[in-house]
């Protein structure tokens, strides 16, 4: 996987800027499973080294996503949940694995959860890219969407871009163990998120 991907990061780390920031980071938030692990981490690298500005980076970053996930909400909005089903069983989706179940497991998330999941989505691997689009399909309130868009992002974005400006010299050692890390802080948060409104339902009915 990282040999296939070795061309763009080398292109990536030659060409670091907040416009490249900016476009990469949409297209993570598009259907293209781009992962921000291999956008943010280079970029905090240039932070460190006084190149770039680490809250620009998260200011620029979390613009990129908000861009990339209205794609998706409008593509979803506008075409409809036949076509974008139709499109997601077709073998271009498969080349960006996306399937039926994975947009039917965003739907689901979606509909259980309502307007709240769009910015619990952002934090949770796996779905973070395609929660936009049952927003879409739902017709969620544009502005309660980039709202829960950008606050969603923003958190996963900074605590990526902080944790890589001060693990950046063992990133490479240890990218792995870095990487569930940030995952294990994201599901502990969302976690917290749920617990709290479990409560709120239990206090409303008594």
């Amino acid at each position: 996987m990282l040999e296939f991907l070795q061309p763009f990061i080398d292109w990536y780390l030659a060409n670091i800027n907040y416009f490249t920031i900016t476009v990469l980071m949409a297209v993570e938030s598009s259907f293209v499973p781009l992962p921000s692990e291999l956008v943010i981490p280079p970029a905090a690298y240039l932070a460190v080294t006084g190149q770039l500005n680490l809250i620009l980076i998260i200011v620029f970053s979390t613009v990129g996503c908000v861009i990339g996930a209205l794609f998706n909400y409008m593509l979803s909005y506008y075409l409809g949940r036949k076509i974008i089903y139709g499109l997601a069983d077709s073998k271009l989706a498969r080349i960006f694995f996306i399937n039926r179940q994975k947009v039917e497991h965003a739907e689901n998330y979606f509909l259980k959860n309502g307007n709240i999941s769009t910015f619990i989505g952002r934090l949770l691997p796996g779905i973070r890219h395609l929660i936009s689009i049952p927003a879409g399909l739902s017709k969620m309130n544009l502005k309660s969407f980039i709202l829960f868009t950008a606050l969603g992002s923003l958190i996963w974005n900074t605590i990526l871009a902080v944790l890589s400006y001060y693990l950046i010299d063992k990133w490479e050692e240890y990218m792995q163990e870095i990487t569930w890390g940030f995952i294990a802080i994201a599901v502990l948060f969302v976690g917290y998120l749920v617990f709290k409104a479990v409560r709120r339902r239990k206090s409303k009915k008594s």
